[in-house]
């Protein structure tokens, strides 16, 4: 079976990679009826060379390789029909700006596997570059703070080399006295508990957190179960929660009193209680002045996120009052890092991590008929241009009917 490392071809660029030259290697040695193709890219973060020096094709026609392997969304015009593929297609919640491509791949008897739904039997993702987002995120949250304050200035993610470098660059800076809440408990939530801990930010318990003032800096993780509580007063269920969480709503308001600092890496289900709305941030008691939303769900959960940043520009102002944009730093505003493509700015490092996991989870499934159920799990398109079972809802969807 060949497999295709294809160029990624949207804009803005994308650096990173589903294999790097030495795991491609790995691969090779793993599964030997696995053979590997790299399509030639002026972007990507490991250069032809690299690959060429590791053994392995690099071509400008990749089209002879029976799966190919990317990570953002393939523009229409690059797609050959007939393959497997696998990328971000976001696609799955109906993004109505993708819709073209679902159609086109169902069009074009494309078999297509999206990183997103790439899941184990609990439906728990196994792939994906939550980690170094989270820590990235958590970073530029840490760098806007002493943009904004002038406490100190440290170079942005993407000007550095690897992750060795951003640990140097955060041993060279200190802290102030202050409060940060982190929300969540997956990767995204890791990534940025490493930058805090790599800060020697001390963590303490939700009760000391609320309750207690501190004469250092101070950090405090709250899960779901944190932020939100019954409406009816009775004990929070963490299962009734998540699959119906109509019957109850936030608790956030007690952090957000005592907070400084909000980074958040907590997923939001659909239907779920907003974190924090407008009139929230509007309150008197409302302390917290900067958020690093990670998450970045417009308009949602999180109410200063009124739009994504960019790499370019990370930061802007929320102002509470008139709910609408303003300068970094403008007096009342709270300041806002919602970067949507976070692990860009750390291609090397996220590719290597991203990698790992595929080989781990995804590649036995081709040379083991599939025994765990992984691609089956993670199919969406049939090589007979329909849509598999897991995915019927998005009928509508592809149908152009909302």
């Amino acid at each position: 079976m060949t497999f295709a490392i294809i160029k990624e071809r949207k804009n803005p660029p994308d650096r990173r990679v589903v294999f790097s030259p030495e795991m491609c290697q790995e691969v090779i040695k793993e599964f030997p009826d696995a053979r590997i193709i790299v399509e030639s890219s002026d972007v990507r973060v490991f250069p032809d060379e690299a690959y060429r020096n590791a053994g392995f094709d690099v071509l400008d026609d990749v089209s002879e390789a029976d799966v190919m392997l990317g990570v953002k969304e393939v523009p229409v015009e690059a797609l050959i029909p007939n393959k497997k593929y696998f990328y971000f297609s976001h696609t799955i919640k109906k993004q109505p700006y993708n819709r073209e491509l679902l159609r086109a791949m169902l069009e074009r008897n494309i078999e297509m596997f999206d990183h997103e739904t790439i899941v184990n039997k609990s439906n728990k993702r196994l792939i994906g570059f939550g980690y170094y987002a989270g820590l990235v995120g958590a970073y530029n949250g840490i760098r806007g703070l002493g943009l904004r304050d002038n406490l100190y200035a440290l170079p942005k993610v993407e000007n550095l080399p690897d992750l060795n470098a951003v640990k140097a660059a955060l041993d060279k800076i200190t802290i102030p006295n202050m409060k940060i809440v982190l929300s969540g408990t997956g990767k995204v939530t890791k990534g940025a508990k490493r930058v805090l801990d790599h800060l020697k930010i001390r963590e303490v318990s939700d009760e000391d957190y609320l309750t207690k003032e501190f004469d250092e800096p101070v950090y405090c993780l709250i899960d779901v179960s944190e932020y939100n509580k019954r409406k009816d007063g009775g004990e929070f269920n963490k299962r009734e929660f998540y699959k119906d969480p109509s019957g109850y709503e936030s608790d956030f308001m007690k952090y957000a009193k005592v907070s400084d600092m909000f980074i958040s890496g907590h997923f939001y289900g659909n239907n779920a209680p907003y974190l924090f709305t407008r009139e929230d941030a509007r309150n008197p008691e409302f302390k917290i002045n900067f958020v690093a939303d990670v998450s970045c769900d417009i308009d949602g959960p999180v109410a200063c996120t009124i739009r994504a940043s960019t790499i370019a520009n990370p930061f802007y102002g929320y102002d509470p009052v008139t709910e609408s944009e303003t300068e970094l730093g403008a007096p009342g505003s709270i300041a806002v890092m919602a970067v949507d493509n976070l692990p860009c700015e750390l291609p090397k490092d996220a590719s290597e991590g991203f990698g790992e996991m595929f080989m781990e989870h995804v590649m036995p499934a081709f040379f083991n008929n599939d025994k765990d159920g992984v691609l089956k799990r993670a199919q969406m398109t049939t090589s007979t241009g329909k849509l598999t079972s897991n995915f019927k809802y998005l009928n509508d969807y592809v149908n152009g009917v909302e």
